[in-house]
């Protein structure tokens, strides 16, 4: 049998009732990592409310309920409440103002059915996160132990679930179903599965912007299973799910622009009111120009820390180069597979056409998340302590800066 049969016999064989004690031993494993690490995030929500001080946004001693629906939360309860404007909401200018059309729907539509039974949004909300978060744990040492084993997966595991921007697990944010969708459609294209992606595209369309970034994806998946078809067949059936997905991702990526068009009568109401964010850090009224919002970043920063903006351009392609090396050539990433690390470069070009880099950069480094295995690959016992030690340090940094004060412009999670 070639090394593309045995591939495809691992992915099509039922597993065996071994394989499925071991599932059953390991979602426990990881139920357990995961509930520590929400002890330890519910820990620092509680000391970031005891010791904020009077001027912080939320308070004095705010309750877990305020944070949970905090920021951006606030939105999404809205859109569950009263739904999207007919009318944008306009500045004194004449301006377009932030508004609910920046958000997409299915996550508080459904935190408001699981509110329903949970006797509130907020709830609702939370627990939808929260159970987000353990399915996508479960999915990231599904995705990543045919690549680096068992033992590196769950330290994958507990380096994601301790992370930084662990906070999204328990916040009325759609980050972590988000995320979960992402990480289903990997292990599809992992596994050669494309019919769930019918049904997964539309469901992550609709909670999260970035769909467009995993159709970028599939275009750089579809042209690597061309280019290396003589190890791996290429079916004719395969090849035109592919291009039917990537049709598809693309499509449904562009199809909420068009909803609020409709919806408001104004063609431009998504951009604008996505645009009305980026007014609010560098003040540029013009339209959306592709991979503007880099250089327009680049030059804001520089220019606020007193440094030559024309050091921040190099500094940028510096940057783009490195992080391209890393994920072509870094022999961690590289041993992730090449779904992983396409879905990586994808949505890093993504970010790269569409965003303006501001405080909320960490937050949308969040589906990159699937890289953890990378930094888990290492043996040593030290390195991963260290890591899990600094994930918990930058957690706290995050938890205490953006909800515990929220005073400052770079306090906007």
């Amino acid at each position: 049998m070639t090394a593309a049969g045995v591939r495809t016999a691992e992915r099509t064989a039922p597993p065996e009732p071994v394989t499925r004690r071991l599932w059953g031993v390991t979602a426990v494993r990881i139920a357990a990592i995961y509930l520590a690490s929400r002890v330890i995030t519910t820990a620092f929500f509680l000391l970031a409310a005891a010791l904020s001080p009077a001027g912080s946004r939320f308070g004095p001693g705010a309750d877990l309920a305020t944070y949970a629906v905090a920021w951006d939360a606030q939105h999404y309860q809205r859109i569950a409440a009263e739904g999207y404007p007919i009318d944008l909401p306009l500045t004194d200018a004449g301006e377009v103002a932030q508004n609910a059309w920046a958000f997409m729907p299915f996550y508080p539509w459904a935190a408001q059915a699981t509110g329903w039974l949970l006797g509130s949004w907020t709830a609702g909300a939370v627990a939808l996160a929260v159970v987000a978060g353990y399915l996508c744990c479960l999915v990231l040492r599904s995705i990543l132990k045919p690549a680096i084993g068992e033992t590196a997966s769950l330290w994958a595991v507990a380096f994601f679930a301790s992370a930084p921007l662990a906070a999204m697990f328990q916040v009325a944010y759609a980050e972590a179903p988000c995320l979960l969708l992402i990480m289903l459609g990997i292990r599809c294209l992992q596994r050669r599965r494309y019919g769930w992606l019918y049904v997964i595209l539309p469901a992550m369309a609709f909670t999260r912007p970035g769909v467009l970034a995993f159709a970028l994806c599939l275009g750089l998946f579809g042209i690597r299973r061309w280019l290396t078809r003589a190890q791996e067949s290429l079916a004719r059936r395969e090849a035109v799910h592919i291009v039917a997905l990537g049709a598809l991702a693309t499509a449904l990526g562009l199809s909420w622009p068009v909803i609020a068009g409709v919806v408001t009568g104004r063609p431009d109401a998504y951009l604008a009111t996505e645009l009305s964010w980026r007014r609010l850090w560098v003040g540029d009224d013009g339209g959306f120009v592709p991979f503007e919002g880099w250089p327009q970043a680049t030059d804001y920063w520089f220019r606020s820390w007193g440094l030559d903006p024309a050091w921040g351009l190099v500094g940028l392609v510096a940057l783009v180069i490195a992080v391209g090396a890393v994920i072509a050539s870094s022999p961690h990433v590289v041993r992730l597979g090449p779904e992983i690390r396409l879905w990586a470069a994808g949505y890093l070009i993504y970010l790269l056409a569409v965003f303006l880099p501001q405080s909320s950069v960490f937050r949308l480094l969040f589906p990159l998340s699937p890289l953890w295995g990378a930094v888990a690959l290492p043996r040593s016992r030290v390195w991963r302590l260290g890591v899990l030690a600094a994930c918990l340090v930058g957690q706290w940094w995050w938890i205490w800066n953006m909800y515990g004060l929220g005073t400052e412009f770079w306090h906007i999670p």
